[in-house]
């Protein structure tokens, strides 16, 4: 079985959010991402979606989008992403379908892998970071922190016990803000031993180059926005 990501969906089935406005890989970009992903990904396989899923402002009017992932193939880990307001607690998201997780301090395993992640955030020497903006991106380190701490007690990465397999990192927005220059994102990721990190949050050519891709300090950072990925899933393994 694999391991898939795709991120930023931004399903609006109850939202008036039509997508096409943006031109390019949006314009039916749903239908797009659905053939692809019936044809690529079978009920056994894992897909990892690292945030911006809905536009939906409410958790019930998310239901219609999050009932349409749910109806593909393949058992779906979720991130949450900076449009994902309807995301409330996880408790009741993970007790919603049997083939969905939401992950949030926590990680899911998968083909000997431990998927851990967090939201993310914008990180420092961003021109227009603030000291909100502060707060939060360490309150996301924290999180991410948890949930890598998780992965190693049960043997992941570069745990003190016996080693189970291999850490799959997981943000919304890029793990640095500068494909130059690092961030406690990408130190934790070392420190814990990730493997790969996926991410999203990215739209358009120019943003693209923005992120940091390729492999640094032994951990491969790959970008899996939509629009990037011209709407077909990237196989991970």
């Amino acid at each position: 079985m694999g391991i898939y990501a795709i991120a930023d969906l931004h399903l609006s089935f109850s939202a008036d959010k039509p997508m096409d406005i943006y031109g390019g890989e949006w314009i039916n970009h749903t239908d797009k991402v659905k053939e692809n992903w019936k044809t690529m990904i079978s009920e056994g396989d894992t897909v990892v979606l690292p945030g911006d899923n809905s536009w939906a402002l409410r958790f019930e009017d998310s239901l219609i989008d999050l009932r349409w992932i749910s109806e593909l193939p393949g058992n779906k880990v979720f991130i949450k992403g900076n449009h994902d307001l309807w995301w409330n607690s996880v408790s009741k998201l993970n007790a919603l379908f049997e083939n969905m997780f939401f992950l949030q301090n926590s990680f899911y395993e998968a083909e000997g892998y431990a998927i851990c992640g967090s939201r993310g955030w914008i990180c420092p020497g961003d021109e227009d970071f603030t000291v909100h903006d502060e707060k939060i991106y360490k309150r996301e380190l924290g999180r991410l922190r948890l949930s890598l701490e998780a992965a190693a007690q049960a043997g992941y990465g570069k745990s003190t016990g016996e080693r189970r397999g291999k850490i799959l990192g997981t943000l919304h927005f890029p793990p640095a803000g500068d494909p130059l220059r690092k961030s406690g994102f990408t130190e934790l990721f070392e420190e814990y031993g990730a493997e790969k990190v996926v991410y999203g949050h990215l739209h358009g050519r120019d943003a693209y180059s923005s992120g940091l891709q390729g492999i640094r300090n032994k951990v491969e950072y790959i970008l899996t926005s939509v629009d990037y990925l011209k709407c077909k899933p990237y196989k991970i393994l």
